[in-house]
């Protein structure tokens, strides 16, 4: 994949059992997943929706490798044209390097890093061309959309516009919960920005991952082991979102319609 700067290019899933969440997102999402070296069956996984690549799973990092405080989760890659510079410049303007920049052969070159107020993300440069569908709006088991949840929404935004050229799409009012302001990049609205509440430990990123039937996936959520945090809640365009929490303890998003 190319650098795309500023875009959402992969997401990641970093767990404790990665047969056993390949098989959980299996029936839940739809995605089929494989090791991405044939040789190393308990390496790096591969997420893929049809013959598309969307996403990858791989055992936690432990020791420097990880915040000491990381749990399992999902973390998405944003490109970049230089990730050396780019993870120079957010360190400099207040945020933290968790790991620095390193090389994959033949996959491109990545730095874990976190925003400010703390919310970890990746950045890469890809060494293979052609550009990353792995978020596609429109898609089911692709990433639908992108959401930041943050103590300082105003100065999160500021930091993501200078660093990724991101603009401010509509804003749309919530009452006492503040603000839920859109995303855009290019024009085109790929995620929002939102105060985070009491309930929410530390300001994160959301991924919500597209299923054809939203209530079918409710029930593999709970039949597979996991659980219903929130929802179903209805969004615009005729669409419900549920966030859930799988089997090894990683909270995450889906959004699709209701086919009943």
């Amino acid at each position: 994949m190319t650098s795309q700067h500023g875009a959402f290019i992969w997401y990641e899933l970093l767990t404790t059992d990665v047969k056993a969440a390949g098989a959980f997102y299996g029936d839940v999402v739809g995605w089929s997943s494989r090791p991405f070296d044939a040789g190393n069956p308990d390496g790096y996984h591969l997420f893929s929706t049809g013959e598309t690549e969307v996403g990858g799973l791989m055992v936690l990092p432990q020791g420097e490798e990880c915040p000491p405080d990381a749990a399992p989760g999902w973390i998405g890659y944003i490109g970049v044209g230089d990730v050396d510079a780019t993870a120079s410049a957010i360190v400099a303007d207040g945020g933290r390097q968790h790991v620095p920049p390193t090389d994959i052969p033949g996959v491109g070159r990545f730095a874990v890093v976190a925003d400010p107020q703390g919310a970890v993300f990746t950045i890469m440069k890809g060494a293979m061309d052609g550009e990353s569908r792995a978020f596609s709006p429109d898609r089911a088991g692709h990433c639908q959309w992108n959401e930041l949840t943050t103590t300082d929404p105003e100065a999160a935004y500021a930091f993501y516009a200078r660093h990724f050229g991101w603009t401010k799409g509509e804003a749309m009012p919530m009452g006492e919960a503040g603000v839920y302001q859109i995303l855009d990049r290019d024009g085109i609205s790929f995620g929002a920005v939102t105060p985070a509440g009491p309930e929410v430990p530390h300001p994160v990123w959301a991924f919500y991952f597209g299923v054809p039937d939203i209530d079918a996936a409710i029930s593999r959520i709970t039949a597979g082991g996991g659980a219903l945090l929130h929802g179903p809640h209805a969004v615009p365009g005729e669409q419900f979102i549920v966030i859930g929490r799988d089997p090894q303890g990683a909270v995450f998003s889906l959004v699709g319609p209701r086919k009943a």
